[in-house]
Parts: structure tokens; sequence; C-alpha cells
């Protein structure tokens, strides 16, 4: 197959909101060895002067020590491939076939190569997407010229 679909942790964690906040936390992840594949920041409305970070892939000492938590509400399905037009519709309509409401995408792609993490309300929804992706991707690559 030549999409990898598996399920992700994602870690979280608050961070100031002011010059050099996020250079700090990354740096700490930095110096305790972390290799993020996936980084998003925004601002947290409900908390003027906070924003939140998620990230993955990480390892518990590194988010200790950034005093970041794995999230319990984030349930996390990642796709790596090959990059082609239509692949994030062809993503979000195999999961909405199969009656399940995405929480987010994010994606993107460098060079030929496309990452995308869903993110879904439950764990038994992310693991229906992802054993539905697992079979769309198969099928695909079955009935291929």
């Amino acid at each position: 197959m030549p999409y990898e679909i598996s399920r992700a942790d994602v870690w979280v964690g608050e961070i100031e909101d002011r010059v050099g906040g996020l250079a700090e936390k990354l740096e700490i992840l930095r110096d305790a060895g972390a290799n993020l594949e996936f980084t998003v920041v925004r601002r947290l409305a409900e908390k003027p002067g906070k924003a939140v970070l998620f990230c993955s892939p990480l390892r518990g000492a590194a988010a200790k020590e950034a005093g970041l938590k794995k999230s319990s509400s984030m349930c996390t399905v990642r796709i790596e491939g090959p990059d082609r037009p239509g692949l994030s519709a062809k993503i979000s309509r195999t999961v909405a076939n199969e009656g399940i409401s995405l929480r987010g995408l994010s994606g993107a792609t460098l060079g030929d190569r496309n990452v995308i993490y869903l993110s879904f309300h439950s764990v038994p929804d992310a693991n229906k997407a992802a054993l539905a992706l697992q079979r769309a991707f198969s099928e695909e690559q079955v009935t291929s010229p």
C-alpha cells in the first residue's frame, strides 16, 4: 500500500502568547531531542495572553520537560503517501461515507509526499475511519492500472 495509515498521538499545552513564547517552547523540545513532524499553534480567545500548541510525534520525556500532555480529546489518524490531486477529497469522502464527523484536518505536501492528520471526536470514530481508509486505499491499489 503506497499510503501509510496509522493512529497518532497529539501532544498539547499552553504557551505564552508573547514575543518568543513559541520559540522558547520549541527550543525546550529541540533540546530534549524531539523531531516534530506536525505543529499547530493558535491563540486562545478565551484566555488572553495564552496560546495552545499541538504537536506530534513526541516522547514522554520531551513532552514532560516542555509541559505538554498527550491529548485525551484529540483522536487522530495520520496518513502519509504520494501527493495527488483530490487526495483530501477522497479521504474526507471515505470518512463521510462511514457516517463519521471530522473534528479537524491538517495536511501538507512537500515535493511528491503528503502527510494528513485527521482528528475525530472519539477513539471508536478514529479506529473506524482508519479501517475504512485502509480499505479504500488498498482497493485503489488493486484496481489501479
